[in-house]
This record gives C-alpha cells, structure tokens and sequence, in this order.
C-alpha cells in the first residue's frame, strides 16, 4: 500500500466509523477496487480505527472530563451511572473479542458477498428505526445499554454498520435520537483501546502485507480529520432523524459489494 492509497482508505474510514454505512465494509470495497490487502493488514486497520477514537474524544472531551470528574467523587451520581451503563454496554463486545476473535478475523478474509449482505441488513435496521416510532423514554437504561452492547458485538461482521446498529437498537428501544448518538460513540472508545493495546502486547501489530511508516502516518491523519468531520455532520443528523437516506446508500453499496465479490 502507498501512501496515496492510505489517504483515500483513510478518509473513508474516518467519514464511514460515523456515518451508518460501516467502516470495515468500505474499507474491504476499497482494499477490493485498489487492489490493496488493507482489509487484511492488522496494522493500518488498528491504526486508522485508533485515529478515529481520538477524533471522537476531540469532540466529545468536555463530556468525556465530566464523567472522570464525576467517576472520581467515588460516589453514585449521574456521571458514575452512565460511566456504569456505558460498562456494562462493553460486556458483550468483550465477549466477542475474548471467545470469537479468530472466527471473527477469519470472516474479514472472506471476500466481499458478506459485506454485501451485511449492508442490506444495515439498511433494514436503518429503515425499522426511521418509520417505527416506540414511546420514548427518558434515559437510556442498563438492559438498554447491554441491548445497545450486544449490537455492537454483532456488528463486528464487516459490512454492518456499528454506528447504524447501536444508533437503530437504541431508538427502537425508545430512546432519545441525542442521548443514542452519544451513547453510541462513546461506548466504542475503550473497545478499540483495549483490541489495540491487547494485539501490541501479544505482537499482532503486523500484516499479511508490509506497510510502510509514511502509509500509517497519512493513512492516521486522514482518518482523524475525516472523523472530527463526520462525528459532528452524523451528531446533527441524527437529531433531525434523517438515516433512512444512509438506508438507501447501504443498499447501494451493498449492490456494488455484490458486483465486485
């Protein structure tokens, strides 16, 4: 991979970790059209996803001060109760990563029919959330954070949107369109640190494919600003509720998906 191809992948990463359309879908349609194993290549994955860890920290960091702050009063208050929900959201992530990794990592080898397929779903989730309109509750739960948990978990397969599934579940569980989107993007932050931080120690911070310092660097860059961008664009849109259009570009992706397998 060169260093023009790690831009491209880059941004598409930083703009698709927000937007409901899945990240690791485009990421494989990109790899595919390039010509490039990047979808396979551990390093430029991790590096790309831990760009856009830092962009949502950017831009939820007063939040973010506001949770510590309150954590370390050492007492039961808002901020303890959402960093709690915000845990308990992590257990089936954890799960997967812990017991299915392998099974799972095979599956992102497997070419692009389950990207295309996994876009379809994503879009139907997409549409149930837009037309279906459950009485709305006040807060978002802790069975609703593990619910919300649990869609995130399954939305490791490569083509379904994690973003898209967290944001859908927790709307259809009759939450605020606000408090999903927070929730959502703050709930996948010690994830990827920790899938991160585990691949280091245990020396999995290689590829199938060399890659070099400059790639990582640019390909790093390009998903952070691309994700300060579509962090902000997708907190706005989904507060006016407008994904059912994300719906009809996952099946468009999804239909190229299935072209190119």
């Amino acid at each position: 991979m060169n260093w023009f191809e790690a831009l491209i992948l880059g941004i598409v990463q930083g703009i698709t970790e927000f937007l409901p359309v899945s990240s690791s879908g485009h990421l494989q349609i990109g790899a595919a059209l390039f010509g490039t194993n990047a979808s396979g290549n551990m390093s430029f994955a991790i590096v790309v996803h831990a760009a856009t860890v830092l962009s949502t920290i950017v831009v939820f960091w007063k939040i973010i001060i506001k949770l510590f702050t309150g954590l370390f009063k050492f007492k039961w208050n808002s901020e303890t109760e959402y960093t709690a929900k915000l845990a308990v959201s992590m257990i089936p992530v954890a799960i997967a990563g812990i017991f299915f990794k392998d099974k799972i990592e095979a599956i992102f080898g497997s070419g692009l029919l389950i990207v295309g397929i996994c876009l379809f779903v994503t879009a139907i989730l997409l549409t149930f959330s837009y037309y279906l309109k459950p009485r709305t509750k006040n807060s978002i739960s802790f069975i609703d954070s593990f619910i919300i948990g649990t869609a995130q978990a399954i939305a490791v397969l490569p083509g379904l949107s994690r973003s898209g599934s967290t944001i859908a579940t927790g709307l259809l569980l009759g939450n605020k369109k606000e408090d999903v989107a927070q929730f959502s993007f703050l709930m996948v932050l010690i994830p990827i640190i920790g899938e991160a931080l585990l691949d280091l120690f245990k020396g999995e911070f290689t590829g199938s494919t060399p890659i070099s310092t400059t790639a990582l660097i640019v390909g790093f860059l390009s998903a952070f600003v691309s994700g300060l961008f579509a962090c902000t664009v997708m907190l706005n849109i989904v507060k006016r509720g407008k994904l059912v259009w994300f719906a009809v570009y996952c099946v468009i992706a999804g239909t190229v998906a299935f072209i190119f397998s």
